[in-house]
């Protein structure tokens, strides 16, 4: 993926589209990279699919609303994954990769983890038992104008806000923060998990450096992992957060790959996620 940090930076939620049938080309290459994109870094696999409203029945069509925060849309990035342990994660980061795909064929996108029909988009994939609908997002072409609806969902939301250095990054133990500086040439990568998008803005990610190595914690909002049964919005966050910082570095020829080691220090309250171990 070609200027990654760029689409990072350009990348908003759209919630308001021009109500067109997408370019031929573009949906093209947008189908191909769905299917190629299917596998996480946890080895979970997950299936999406494009689904075209225009292509249906209107009562069908109708059934997959949105209750009202998205205007125009006709077309939907649909994700399933399989119940299985770091699935979340592993949605969140292949379906981000999706996000900055189509904002680089010019088209708008828009996470949404709890506002649509599940239940309607679920039975038109065939979701089987074992298998969940984490989020969709539309996609097609940005209004010129938003809607008044879609400006008071982002001030809401506090869509252009985002937290401080201090608060997000930090140096051997959660008692020091990571300065831009002490950063070094990976202060453009973390600076692109900071701009990453996150159930209602809430930047669940936090991250320590240590020598060679990045520790990712989760630091949840009490119970918001029970607002959908079987979903934890906030894991698939932490899927955001993975797929920008391996997309920045690989971006910066910065070598390195994800695993599994606990760290030593206290993490009391935030919930261990994985590392990035750079490669020398």
């Amino acid at each position: 993926m070609d200027n990654v940090r760029e689409l990072i930076k350009y990348r908003s939620s759209i919630r308001s589209y021009v109500k067109r049938s997408m370019d031929g080309e573009i949906k093209k290459g947008l189908i191909e990279f769905l299917k190629s994109n299917v596998k996480g870094p946890y080895g979970n696999k997950v299936r999406f699919e494009l689904v075209d409203l225009d292509e249906m029945k209107p009562e069908d069509a109708n059934s997959l609303g949105t209750y009202g925060f998205i205007k125009g849309a006709t077309h939907f990035i649909v994700g399933v994954a399989k119940k299985r342990r770091r699935a979340m994660e592993d949605f969140g980061y292949c379906m981000e990769k999706n996000i900055l795909h189509a904002t680089g064929l010019g088209l708008g996108t828009c996470w949404l983890g709890g506002t649509f029909r599940r239940s309607n988009f679920a039975k038109k994939l065939n979701i089987k038992e074992n298998e969940l609908l984490p989020a969709i997002t539309p996609v097609g072409y940005p209004a010129k104008k938003r809607s008044f609806r879609d400006s008071l969902i982002r001030f809401s939301a506090g869509s252009k806000k985002r937290k401080k250095w201090g608060k997000l990054f930090f140096r051997t133990n959660f008692e020091k923060p990571l300065s831009q500086d002490e950063a070094g040439e990976y202060r453009a990568v973390l600076e692109s998990v900071r701009l990453g998008p996150s159930a209602s803005n809430r930047q669940p990610w936090r991250i320590v450096r240590e020598v060679g190595k990045f520790h990712f914690f989760c630091s949840s909002t009490r119970g918001y992992h029970k607002l959908i049964k079987g979903i934890r919005l906030q894991n698939i966050d932490m899927g955001i957060a993975m797929a920008h910082f391996e997309l920045s570095a690989i971006e910066l020829g910065l070598s390195g790959k994800w695993v599994e080691i606990k760290p030593k220090f206290d993490f009391s309250g935030k919930e261990y996620i994985v590392s990035w171990a750079e490669s020398n």
